[in-house]
């Protein structure tokens, strides 16, 4: 049976880091600082397509953890569990043929990997206190603002890429969350703000989505575009997305604090064959079949094959390749799903020449879906008049 609070916690951070955990806090069920910027940023519109976050029942939870659980929550730990920290960043359109996916999306997806270790880490905690605990845990699924109770329980702060940094960690983790009805000894909270007069993130973010009060335009976000979106992305969006085809670390990559980033890892979240620079070209060519096998528990999938496809066709159009217009012509021709065949049009657009120009004539004549007609004229439109980038029909 427990009885001393300071062994209680350090038994408790000892498990965690044998379960993975890299971060380890404990912080009161306290009502999250910054919940007002929130709300502020739900009304801006700046959630986009994510109406989820901004539904009463979700704004209601946010405002008081204790909400989401029981009115008995006394503590909080928070965890981060880390990821591999991907290449240097390099601007421009990467590697000529491959893309490029976020480095936490390369292996097994989180949303499997670390609710069971929270789930051994509940249970050791029964152990330890010698009595039932009452618990619920979060890994980026429950009305919590995480962030918030991160800096609560000592781990970082939020920088100006509204990542969670830790000093000598970086910000290449996941955040976890669970909440207990037993009163654990908190860590005092995260003060000092550290991103300084630095602006690097700010600066080298393609879209420029991230605003001055460390919050996000989430609809120019190139991670929204490629994985929430499941539609048209805007065309504006669509040529500063390079060869990103799930996710975006940029603003991550760029940062001074990741310098000090460990290469140690959650050996699950390490790259599966073909990752992080998939190759475009076979990529365009996977049936649903080949998606659901290649990514079998991976988060590439929440994009669906669609949106996956969708983001390999604009990869190809910004690198401007031409061995890449006959696989992007057999998407036209064979493709059964509308929005791959818009952004292949727009693709071979954007690499231009007579064999374009040819292949999107043809791809006119047998296309039926008017959304794809409407891309396939704008894309003609950009081979016989380079430089000219009309507005998106379906934006």
């Amino acid at each position: 049976m427990w009885t001393d609070p300071g062994s209680l916690k350090n038994d408790l951070q000892a498990e965690a880091q044998r379960l993975g955990f890299s971060l380890f806090g404990v912080t009161a069920p306290v009502a999250p600082p910054h919940f007002a910027v929130f709300e502020d940023w739900l009304s801006a519109g700046r959630q986009g397509e994510m109406r989820y976050l901004a539904s009463a029942k979700a704004r209601f939870l946010r405002a008081d953890p204790r909400r989401i659980m029981m009115p008995s929550c006394q503590s909080i730990l928070v965890l981060g569990m880390r990821y591999p920290r991907p290449a240097p960043y390099r601007a421009g359109t990467g590697e000529p043929g491959r893309g490029r996916v976020a480095a936490y999306a390369c292996g097994e997806d989180y949303h499997l990997v670390i609710p069971p270790r929270l789930a051994e880490l509940a249970e050791r905690l029964e152990t330890i206190a010698g009595r039932p605990v009452a618990c619920r845990s979060y890994t980026d699924t429950g009305a919590i603002l995480e962030h918030d109770y991160a800096q609560l329980a000592g781990l970082g702060w939020t920088a100006k890429n509204t990542c969670l940094i830790s000093p000598g960690q970086g910000s290449y983790f996941l955040l976890a969350e669970l909440l207990v009805d037993l009163e654990i000894q908190p860590d005092p909270p995260f003060i000092p703000e550290r991103c300084g007069t630095c602006r690097r993130c700010i600066e080298a973010c393609p879209t420029h989505c991230i605003l001055s009060n460390r919050t996000l335009d989430a609809p120019r976000c190139i991670s929204y575009q490629t994985i929430e979106n499941k539609g048209v992305i805007p065309l504006e969006i669509r040529s500063q997305m390079g060869n990103l085809v799930f996710g975006c670390d940029i603003c991550q990559q760029v940062c001074p604090w990741n310098h000090f980033a460990p290469d140690e890892n959650e050996p699950l979240f390490n790259p599966r064959p073909g990752l992080p620079e998939p190759v475009l070209r076979e990529e365009l060519h996977l049936s649903q079949a080949d998606f659901s096998r290649r990514f079998k528990n991976s988060p590439i999938k929440r994009a669906r094959r669609a949106g996956y496809l969708r983001n390999v066709a604009v990869a190809l159009g910004n690198q401007r390749d031409p061995a890449a217009l006959p696989d992007l012509a057999w998407i036209m021709e064979n493709e059964p799903e509308v929005i791959v065949r818009a952004h292949a049009a727009w693709a071979m657009g954007e690499i231009g020449g007579s064999s374009a120009a040819k292949m999107l004539d043809q791809a006119s004549k047998e296309e039926e879906d008017p959304g794809v007609s409407a891309e396939i004229n704008l894309a003609r439109q950009r081979v016989s008049f380079p430089g000219s980038h009309p507005g998106s029909p379906a934006s």
